[in-house]
C-alpha cells in the first residue's frame, strides 16, 4: 500500500538544541544528521531542520506562518499535551477550544521552538470540519494587525 508521507524544512540555528526539542521534547524520532542538518520523523512525516547563518527573529502572531499536525484521536492529542507540558516546552498558545458548539469545534495548542518556529496541534470534535464544512468561512482566530 502507497502511503503519501508530508515534507517539510525549517530553519534553525544549531543542532543540538533541535534534538533537545524535537527529540527530547516532542518525542521525534532522529534520522540522518550532520552539522548543517537533520532528518526528524514526526508522527511518521517528514522533518527537515537545515542550519543558517541569517538571523532567525519571532513573528508578532501565530499568522502567517505555522505547522503543525491534525489529529484522528483526542487521546493521542491529549497526550502530546500532557507530554509538551511535561517536558516544559514552550508554549506560544495555551490548549484551548475553537468554535465550541459549532460543526467546526475543535481543540487546538501551540508551540514555538527555541529558533521561533510555530507548530499547531488540533484535534477536531467532528472529523468532516478537517477538509470540510465549506459553508462556514471561520478559519483560526483573527490575525493579529
Amino acid at each position: 500500500m502507497n502511503k503519501t508521507i508530508f515534507h517539510l524544512a525549517f530553519p534553525v540555528t544549531d543542532i543540538t538544541q533541535t534534538k533537545a526539542f524535537y527529540v527530547d521534547g516532542l518525542g521525534c524520532i532522529p534520522g540522518r544528521e550532520n552539522p548543517h542538518a537533520l532528518i526528524l520523523n514526526l508522527y511518521g512525516h517528514q522533518l527537515v531542520a537545515h542550519t543558517t547563518k541569517e538571523p532567525l527573529t519571532p513573528q508578532r502572531g501565530i499568522y502567517p506562518r505555522h505547522f503543525g499536525l491534525v489529529f484522528t484521536s483526542e487521546q493521542d492529542w491529549q497526550n502530546l499535551l500532557e507530554k509538551s507540558q511535561s517536558k516544559q516546552l514552550a508554549f506560544r498558545e495555551e490548549a484551548k477550544e475553537r468554535f465550541v458548539g459549532s460543526p467546526l469545534e475543535h481543540r487546538t495548542f501551540f508551540l514555538e521552538d527555541p529558533f521561533y518556529n510555530l507548530m499547531e496541534f488540533k484535534y477536531y470534535r467532528y472529523p468532516e470540519s478537517i477538509f470540510g464544512n465549506s459553508e462556514f468561512n471561520q478559519i483560526g482566530d483573527r490575525p493579529e494587525h
